[in-house]
């Protein structure tokens, strides 16, 4: 694949990239640095990248894998206290909407980050599991047992009312509500060819 190609193709990507970072990392800048580094690993390694293979697929991978690797070296960095990362929420007028929205969005935080992961490719971003598996790099019934787990365990997280507060300082109820369906937009969009 010519490199005025691979960098149309690649650029393509950058919100798919974008809101799956989000999603795993839970924080829009070091979403947006995950991406970044992502686009400049794949444009490094483009010549490894093998032509008629899926590139989202191939993308995602190098996403996912730096941020595990990014993940692994973090324990040593100190946490943010809970107390001054909580946030104070803006009720709109339907408030138990806004409060149902944002115990959704808390409660797929404290899923595990295989599940959580799954289930943000295969729920919101309507990718088929044979997809999904490949960017995580098992098998389909791995993906397909994560998603199972993921729905069961946000189910009982929001019926014993386990969710909590939001983390996000700065997402109000309606940010929270066009983030989600920002990010089911873009990550069930089309693949590109």
């Amino acid at each position: 694949m010519e490199s005025i190609e691979f960098k149309s193709e690649l650029s393509a990507l950058i919100p798919h990239l974008r809101a799956f970072a989000r999603n795993l990392c839970n924080d829009a800048t070091q979403a947006d640095d995950l991406a970044q580094e992502t686009l400049l690993r794949a444009w490094k390694a483009r010549e490894s990248y093998q032509e008629g293979t899926n590139l989202k697929a191939w993308a995602f991978t190098i996403l996912r894998n730096t941020f595990y690797s990014e993940k692994r070296r973090s324990w040593r960095r100190q946490p943010l206290d809970p107390e001054v990362a909580e946030a104070t929420l803006v009720a709109n007028d339907d408030a138990s909407a806004s409060m149902e929205l944002l115990a959704l969005r808390n409660a797929m935080n404290r899923l595990p980050d295989d599940q959580r992961e799954a289930l943000i490719l295969v729920g919101a971003g309507g990718m088929p599991y044979e997809e999904v598996a490949e960017i995580c790099g098992c098998a389909v019934g791995t993906i397909k047992s994560r998603v199972n787990r993921a729905r069961n365990a946000l189910a009982v997280i929001l019926e014993t009312n386990e969710a909590g507060f939001s983390s996000d300082a700065n997402m109000s109820a309606d940010d929270v509500f066009d983030d989600l369906i920002s990010q089911a937009d873009k990550l069930s969009g089309p693949t590109p060819a």
